[in-house]
C-alpha cells in the first residue's frame, strides 16, 4: 500500500477526465463564480451520501447510473477548478486573467493545484499516521459535506475568518479525502 503512487494514480484519472472534458466544452465553467463551484461540489456529494444510505456503492448505482465513484472524481475536479479560479482571480488583479485558457497552460494549473494539495497530504500524512485507512468512506464523505458547509459560510462571510482556515484549504481538504475514499473504494 503506497499512498503516493495510490494517489498518483486517482489524479491522473481525475485529471485525464478533466482535460478530455475541456476538450468537449473548453473553459466554459471559467464563468463560475466560487459559491456556484462550492453548489456544484456539495450536489455531489450530497448525491454520494443519498447513494450511500440506499446502499449502493461503485461505478453504477443511482437512477441516473452514474454511482459512487465518478461523483468522488467530479468533487477533486470541480475543487481543482476552484483552486484556479482563486489564483486566477488574483492574477486578474494584475489584468492577466481570461475565460479562455489554451490546453497546455490549463494543464500546468490543474498540475500545480495538485501539487500544493499533495504537499498538504503528505504532511498530514505523517502527523496522522495514514489515519484515513481506517476511516469508513460513509464518514469521510460527511468530512467533504461539513468542509462544503464550512466553505459556504466563509463565502456568505464575503471570505473572512477570525481564526479558521481558509477556502482554498478547504478545497484542498475535499480533494484529498475525495481521493482517499477512491482509493479506498478501489481495493476494498
Amino acid at each position: 500500500m503506497n499512498t503516493e503512487s495510490q494517489y498518483r494514480q486517482v489524479i491522473q484519472h481525475c485529471k485525464d477526465l478533466f482535460l478530455k472534458k475541456n476538450k468537449d466544452y473548453g473553459t466554459a465553467w471559467r464563468i463560475l463564480r466560487l459559491p456556484s463551484i462550492t453548489d456544484q461540489i456539495f450536489i455531489k456529494a450530497q448525491r454520494i451520501r443519498t447513494l450511500q444510505e440506499m446502499g449502493a456503492t461503485g461505478v453504477s448505482g443511482g437512477r441516473v447510473g452514474e454511482g459512487i465513484e465518478p461523483e468522488f472524481v467530479g468533487i477533486i475536479n470541480y475543487c481543482v477548478m476552484a483552486l484556479i479560479q482563486l489564483q486566477l482571480a488574483s492574477d486578474s488583479n494584475n489584468g492577466s486573467a481570461s475565460m479562455d485558457i489554451p490546453v497546455g497552460e490549463l494543464e500546468q494549473l490543474y498540475d500545480a493545484e495538485v501539487n500544493r494539495v499533495m504537499e498538504l497530504l503528505f504532511a498530514k500524512n505523517h502527523d496522522y499516521g495514514e489515519a484515513w485507512r481506517d476511516m469508513r468512506v460513509s464518514s469521510m464523505t460527511d468530512i467533504i459535506l461539513m468542509k462544503l458547509l464550512r466553505t459556504k459560510q466563509i463565502e456568505d462571510n464575503l471570505g473572512a475568518t477570525l481564526v479558521s482556515e481558509g477556502i482554498d484549504a478547504n478545497y484542498m481538504d475535499m480533494i484529498n479525502y475525495a481521493v482517499f475514499c477512491l482509493i479506498k473504494l478501489s481495493i476494498e
